[in-house]
């Protein structure tokens, strides 16, 4: 198991983006987050097996056809195992 932190920039708040990354993150198994933050970012914080992992951070760097993704990012860390199911944070 692993953890990683994922920020997306460009157009990703206002467009359902963070609908679309629970959407995903549950179809794969993975436990976590998404929230906006301030700077015009979403922040997804996600834990499971590293490919399904990998998969989801794929998906959120093409994100929707309303969203326009310019970056991506991901940091890795250890699993932490502090997630019951994968939510959205306001």
């Amino acid at each position: 198991m692993r953890r990683a932190e994922i920020i997306a920039n460009g157009l990703v708040q206002g467009v359902g983006f963070r609908y679309f990354v629970v959407r995903e993150a549950q179809a794969l198994g993975l436990k976590g987050y998404v929230k906006n933050l301030y700077s015009g970012e979403v922040l997804t914080v996600v834990e499971g097996e590293k490919y399904m992992v990998e998969e989801l951070y794929n998906k959120i760097k093409i994100g929707t056809s309303f969203a326009d993704v310019k970056n991506a990012s991901i940091k890795w860390s250890e699993s932490k195992n502090e997630f019951t199911k994968f939510e959205i944070r306001f």
